[in-house]
């Protein structure tokens, strides 16, 4: 039983390696953006469209109503980052379900490089959305002595961001595992089926979570403009 898809090596010529997390991580961006081309290539306004247009819509609509329900006023602006997080986390959960498919994001190397997607987002967002002297300015609120915590916790809520989702992802894979080994076959497919469950929830808690530090950093501006016209 393999604790990670990192270790199963799949190729390797001198030091190049080409483990399971590398090529299912491909694998998934490929279907993704495979499926995203063949739905979108046919969309329709007529009353008539297809059961996929129909499931697209719905999946954007609500990724934008829980965008904006955080407090992001333009949803749209960051549905592409957002999305497609999300999107990505819940389809390795799905394709857990067909045999012979190892999540990567049952890899820290995965979950750290989603984190790290997320410490870049926040910061560009911010400066986008106040500017880049405002937006360092608010490392030093609402006291200069919150500098050095604020700066801390940049890395700490990425650091909980990889090993929370790669926790979630890596259990359920190893309880999966061992209940094969020593239990009949049908128990071990009530907990894929769970496994499934846990897989879509870490995917909304994660897309949650960045479209919270999103939020955190781009409201300065919001809340400054406020104020003044009260004034």
């Amino acid at each position: 039983m393999h604790l990670s898809p990192d270790e199963i090596l799949l190729w390797q010529y001198g030091w190049l390696k080409l483990n399971a997390t590398i090529v299912f991580t491909w694998a998934t961006m490929l279907l993704l953006a495979a499926g995203s081309w063949l739905i979108t290539s046919r969309l329709s306004i007529a009353e008539s469209r297809s059961r996929w247009q129909n499931l697209l819509e719905v999946v954007v609509i609500q990724i934008e109503d829980q965008v904006e329900d955080v407090g992001l006023d333009q949803p749209r602006q960051y549905l592409g980052f957002l999305g497609t997080l999300f999107l990505f986390i819940a389809v390795c959960a799905l394709l857990t379900m067909v045999p012979g498919y190892q999540s990567p994001t049952a890899s820290l190397s995965t979950t750290a490089a989603l984190a790290l997607s997320v410490f870049v987002a926040v910061p560009f967002y911010g400066i986008t959305e106040q500017g880049l002297a405002s937006y360092l300015r608010s490392y030093a609120r609402p006291t200069p002595i919150m500098l050095p915590f604020n700066i801390i916790s940049e890395f700490s809520r990425t650091l909980a961001l990889a090993v929370r989702l790669f926790g979630n992802m890596m259990s359920g894979a190893m309880i999966i595992g061992i209940l094969l080994t020593i239990t009949p076959f049908l128990f071990p497919i009530v907990m894929t089926a769970l496994g499934l469950l846990t897989g879509m929830v870490q995917a909304y808690i994660f897309f949650i979570l960045a479209t919270v530090y999103i939020a955190a950093a781009t409201r300065v501006r919001r809340i400054e403009s406020q104020e003044q016209s009260g004034q």
